[in-house]
């Protein structure tokens, strides 16, 4: 944990803030965290700064917290991923979300199998959870926006039209394409689908709605390789 994200729910006065269970914890084995010592904090969806150990009675801490700077700036990238194994979705969302990703939408595809989207691993506070490790990890407070949705068509159809609006939308696709951007700073739309690929229906699909597919070598990476390995290739990271 690089960051102590304080939540709403954490505040007791202006300046003065509470925490207990996992952060606390953290803060007292890993950091060692004794009362006068800062520590990176910064408030959920808000400002940056240290925060001030005031008391710790051993069950919960009180801090001084006054946000100073903005957390860093996201990245301009919209992540439209085929629903991958709810294993590997918990290590995305968190990889995702470090990278300073603020828009992701998990979508159904016709090789991703009809029982990863009943597993218990898709609870919003689940996922909520992965994000908020995510952020702790890159020192941001700006929770991503995250989307499900189970019907391929009606979205790239009604919905990703809009989402994608005025950004370059891109499909990672394995096969004899060009090969992807790099080094971007405009807004990117980038779809990523299942191990070895989209449908030939799915690509047509979002070749329709714009998009142009790309390749990233010859070797046809897992996703939770393939996302972080795309968008270090494709973006100028901060």
């Amino acid at each position: 944990m690089n960051l102590l994200l304080l939540h709403p729910e954490d505040r007791l006065d202006d300046t003065r803030w509470q925490i207990s269970g996992r952060r606390a914890e953290h803060l007292r084995r890993v950091r060692a965290l004794l009362p006068g010592e800062q520590v990176p904090a910064g408030e959920c969806g808000g400002l940056l700064g240290p925060a001030t150990l005031l008391e710790d009675d051993g069950d919960s801490m009180q801090f001084d917290f006054r946000g100073t700077h903005p957390a860093p700036a996201p990245l301009p990238l919209t992540l439209v991923l085929a629903l991958p194994r709810p294993k590997m979705l918990k290590r995305i969302l968190i990889d995702a979300t470090s990278l300073g990703i603020k828009r992701i939408v998990l979508l159904n595809s016709h090789k991703v199998e009809k029982s990863f989207w009943k597993t218990p691993e898709l609870k919003q506070s689940l996922l909520h959870e992965k994000m908020l490790l995510g952020l702790e990890q890159a020192g941001d407070t700006l929770m991503p926006e995250l989307l499900l949705r189970q019907r391929f068509r009606p979205f790239v159809e009604d919905e990703l039209p809009a989402l994608s609006e005025q950004t370059q939308r891109l499909l990672a696709h394995p096969g004899d394409y060009s090969p992807l951007p790099s080094g971007l700073s405009t807004p990117v739309t980038l779809a990523v689908g299942p191990e070895g690929g989209w449908t030939g229906y799915e690509v047509a699909m979002l070749q329709q709605c714009g998009f142009t597919c790309h390749s990233l070598g010859q070797r046809i990476l897992r996703v939770e390789t393939a996302v972080p390995a795309l968008t270090a290739h494709i973006m100028q990271l901060p």
